[in-house]
């Protein structure tokens, strides 16, 4: 099925868009994967231009394409093909409920790159989308040319979250996991209230003046991702990020293909320090730190764009 679906319309009494069009036509489609959990892939192939170099996007959990502003745009130069995680942005959760793993979200990656026709592709990931990536290099590195890495560790991630605080390593994992638990148990009593959040102009002015995310150039795109993330119940948020907390530190000595890192200086959700650390530890990898937090692609849509086709000029498909 290709299209707009309507779950992604505008709305027109939405007070932050007001009925204006979309800011890039994206295409819609299902796919099945490989247990038969059907997915809600996307593309913005009709706006990337012609011979523009093909991208998988690995996205962070629950995310959605109006958190990669320069990607919407007519002529961005990259076509990227990527999907909703399970259970959230009109994919479905598996039939029998169980823990949603990276290894799942690794099958997922290869079903959408088989329906769109992708033997090997240049792998961007951001926050836990970083995790697929690099486990997709590591189980599969016939099918992943490069990989461009945004706010986020291959591994270990709750380890390297609340970063700017220094907290040991052992703490951070213990006070993030503990927070997904809530998340996961309280859910059902949080949803309600987090989807009644109209965020206009004032519920983002809020939010990216809260320290958890910084300013960024287009707010009404970013009301708008928000207000698609918050349509996923809280507790599925909290139930997957429990499974995939327990996602172990990648091999990264077999990484063989080229490697950016690009962090936020000030996230909390991934830390600079082990991106940094995670990029010496790759022959070639480059790092580049952002004065921003884990929305650094929203806060700095030009510059993180710019990185990415500097990047993709250094790959061979």
């Amino acid at each position: 099925m290709v299209g707009t679906p309507a779950e992604h319309a505008p709305d027109p009494d939405d007070p932050l868009i007001g009925g204006a069009p979309e800011p890039a036509t994206l295409t819609f489609r299902d796919v099945t994967s490989a247990d038969g959990t059907r997915l809600r892939a996307w593309s913005n192939e009709g706006i990337a231009g012609p011979d523009a170099p093909t991208v998988l996007l690995c996205n962070g959990l629950g995310t959605n394409p109006y958190t990669w502003p320069a990607l919407l745009r007519e002529g961005c130069g990259v076509r990227v093909v990527s999907w909703y995680h399970r259970g959230t942005g009109g994919s479905e959760r598996p039939r029998r409920r169980r823990d949603v793993t990276i290894d799942d979200f690794v099958e997922d990656a290869l079903a959408v790159m088989a329906d769109a026709g992708l033997d090997r592709v240049p792998v961007m990931g951001w926050s836990m989308g970083v995790n697929t990536a690099f486990e997709l290099a590591v189980r599969h590195p016939e099918r992943v040319a490069g990989l461009f890495a945004v706010a986020g560790v291959p591994g270990s991630t709750f380890a390297s979250m609340l970063g700017p605080t220094r907290l040991p390593r052992p703490v951070a994992h213990a006070l993030t996991v503990n927070a997904a638990r809530v998340l996961k148990y309280a859910g059902p009593a949080i949803t309600p209230v987090a989807q009644r959040l109209r965020m206009g102009r004032l519920g983002v002015r809020v939010l990216t003046h809260s320290g958890f995310m910084f300013p960024t150039p287009d707010p009404e795109g970013t009301g708008r991702a928000v207000r698609d993330f918050l349509t996923t119940p809280v507790d599925w948020y909290g139930h997957v990020a429990l499974a995939t907390s327990r996602h172990r530190r990648v091999p990264l000595g077999t990484i063989r293909v080229p490697t950016a890192f690009v962090a936020g200086r000030w996230d909390v959700l991934a830390g600079a320090r082990d991106m940094a650390s995670a990029a010496a530890r790759i022959p070639g990898a480059t790092y580049t730190e952002v004065p921003a937090t884990h929305f650094v692609q929203m806060e700095h849509p030009d510059e993180v764009h710019a990185l990415l086709l500097d990047f993709l000029a250094t790959v061979e498909e």
